[in-house]
């Protein structure tokens, strides 16, 4: 493969030809999409129940029932809220980005953004090693195989390669999946509450472990809440339901958001059962040790009880759909980080040409993923902590969001108030317990965040201006041009009395005429460009025009001002087919200092950034409008 071949591939997203364009997302039924969602949200049930127990011991149980109450009167009634606020499926991400203009809110993106890849890559990687655990515990697995970190690794590469070569989310798959794992996990559930009920001493045995800890029942639940945050990751599935809601079906958008919101009940329902029946299996029927790094229910408590009680063969197709369900969760999270980068980034001008391509990022986020393996060591349990990290932090944002959403309503308010207090204490307590996953999320936040002003600062000479609109009062004033060479002086908008500003515009025609030889005949444009939100990066421009005395104002509101007078220039060149003139003077100043105003606050030496403009959008010079300065 050539060098441009390569490139070719590589870059084939945004290199379709002319008038090719991907067909819409087709739509499903809810409990298909719920499926698709359940690959992720479902798929915790392979590691959940280790974790919950390596987390609070004896108490597994009790702190799981604090985790189920919170996912059915606090997260989903959060999420069914930002279902209704989001039905394209923007989630809280975008909530908050409008309750927080310019670069607060694109900043405030940014970190959420951190967020969302730790959880998102997470994802892939600690599915990956469960995935890679439940296969080296198998008794059939080759023993050239048995390193938990050499499978987690090869699983990475394949999902890497499933996507290098052009992946499309299977809905079909993912309901296959999902159902005979649900099926299976029914199956090994039903037979180990058969065997609790025939093992009679069991359930004693519990509550004397657990009473030997906590005399009073008070107490259990005091410790179950403190316990809660380290189970926290049994929270995933809320923001993928609600970031797949272009892909529900409804005649409306009204009926899009009650079929979402079946799908968050019933994936909600089906997770707490299955929550609170494998914790009390798992917990009563499981030796502890065989809990602990290395042991044979480490990350896999159900598939340990399903070749207990029914032996290697049915233990061996649950280790099967477990590794295949963990293995598409991973690629649900990859399609959603593939998703969720390029809606923000490309639109902040925050992420280079190559970032809407998804083989780049695929590479990008594969490399990302492969080094958080090692730093890990592909434990499971060891990034438990990151995972809910990235979790609670989207959670806790979604609640803050819809708060300041229901502020007027004085009952709502209290009620998500109340929701939002249990995700700080939550997130806040998690970090603390385990720091490694904001460190982990730090690196994700800083990356995005120095590549986001990099890619800004590449961008900021590139056109910008989607569209150029002329509105009647400019075409009339264009209009009086008899020789259609279109001749502009670049001025300030200014708040300034009639008299005084027509004395300034007489000075500064008289002086253009004269510096340049000009016939007191030719038309002259004074052109005003009103600088809006800086932190946009494409806009439409639209020109007014105004008379004040004998001269002839254009007038424009942009978030970028050089680039704005470029488009202009560019669109007054098609139109009349002549070259037009553009008229400046030299800014003073230090010349870094008015890079990163423009940059930043889309002003700063206009004449030279106007030039650089034009010479990136137009490259024949014979065609370029001319810029002078003096």
């Amino acid at each position: 493969m050539t060098r441009n071949s390569f490139a070719d591939w590589l870059l084939s997203d945004i290199r379709l030809p002319k008038g090719v364009h991907s067909a819409p997302e087709p739509v499903h039924p809810w409990w298909r999409v719920m499926c698709l969602t359940g690959v992720d949200y479902f798929s915790t049930l392979g590691y959940q129940p280790g974790i919950a127990f390596l987390a609070a011991g004896v108490l597994s149980p009790i702190a799981t029932f604090v985790l189920v109450l919170v996912t059915l009167f606090a997260a989903l009634p959060l999420y069914s809220r930002v279902a209704g606020v989001s039905p394209n499926g923007q989630g809280s991400i975008a909530m908050l980005e409008k309750l927080f203009p310019k670069w607060g809110g694109k900043a405030f993106v940014l970190i959420l953004l951190g967020f969302a890849s730790t959880d998102f890559i997470i994802t892939m990687t600690l599915s990956a090693a469960d995935a890679a655990a439940h296969f080296i515990h198998n008794p059939y697995a080759p023993h050239w195989l048995s390193s938990q970190m050499l499978v987690t690794l090869l699983l990475l590469a394949l999902l890497s390669a499933i996507f290098l070569k052009g992946f499309k989310e299977a809905i079909g798959i993912a309901v296959v999946l999902v159902g005979v794992y649900l099926a299976l996990n029914a199956v090994v559930t039903v037979v180990a509450l058969d065997a609790l009920f025939h093992h009679p001493e069991a359930l004693p045995a519990w509550k004397h472990a657990v009473f030997a800890q906590h005399t009073n029942v008070l107490g259990m639940f005091g410790m179950a809440l403190l316990l809660f945050p380290k189970l926290a990751l049994g929270l995933s599935g809320f923001e993928t339901g609600v970031a797949v809601m272009p892909l529900i079906a409804g005649n409306d958008i009204k009926e899009r958001v009650r079929n979402t919101r079946k799908l968050l009940s019933t994936a909600a329902i089906v997770m707490s059962v299955f929550l609170m029946s494998t914790s009390i299996v798992t917990t009563m029927l499981i030796p502890a040790k065989a809990f602990a790094e290395g042991g044979e229910a480490n990350g896999r408590a159900m598939a340990y009880l399903a070749h207990q009680y029914l032996g290697n063969g049915f233990g061996t197709l649950y280790d099967i759909s477990t590794i295949l369900i963990l293995a598409f969760a991973g690629a649900s999270a990859m399609a959603g980080l593939l998703n969720l980068i390029p809606r923000y980034l490309p639109r902040f001008g925050m992420a280079p040409e190559w970032a809407l391509a998804s083989r780049p990022l695929v590479l990008v986020f594969m490399a990302t993923a492969i080094f958080v393996t090692i730093a890990f060591h592909a434990d499971v349990d060891a990034q438990g902590g990151a995972y809910a990290t990235g979790v609670l932090v989207l959670i806790t944002s979604a609640a803050f969001a819809v708060t300041l959403h229901v502020w007027a309503n004085k009952v709502l308010r209290v009620a998500f108030v109340l929701i939002t207090a249990i995700f700080v204490y939550t997130t806040g307590l998690n970090i603390y317990e385990r720091p490694e996953g904001i460190k982990i999320s730090s690196f994700f936040i800083l990356a995005i965040i120095l590549t986001s002003i990099l890619s800004r600062a590449l961008r900021s000479t590139e056109l910008r201006i989607s569209k150029v609109i002329l509105l009647p009062a400019a075409v009339a004033l264009l209009g009086d041009d008899e020789d259609q060479t279109i001749r502009l002086i670049a001025r300030s908008p200014k708040d300034e009395d009639d008299k005084h500003c027509i004395r300034e515009l007489d000075a500064l025609d008289a002086f253009v005429r004269e510096r340049y030889g000009m016939d007191p005949t030719e038309c002259l444009y004074f052109l005003e460009v009103d600088r809006t939100d800086a932190s946009e990066f494409e806009h439409s421009l639209s020109i007014d025009g105004r008379q004040v005395g004998s001269h002839r104002i254009l007038c424009a509101s942009s978030p970028v001002v050089a680039n704005s007078i470029a488009a202009l220039l560019i669109h007054l060149e098609k139109q009349t087919g002549r070259t037009p003139h553009a008229y400046f003077k030299w800014k003073e100043g230090n010349p870094v200092m008015n890079v990163i105003r423009f940059i930043f606050l889309g002003e700063g030496d206009t004449a030279p950034l106007t030039h650089e403009v034009l010479r990136r959008a137009i490259k024949n010079p014979s065609r370029r409008p001319i810029i002078h300065v003096s």
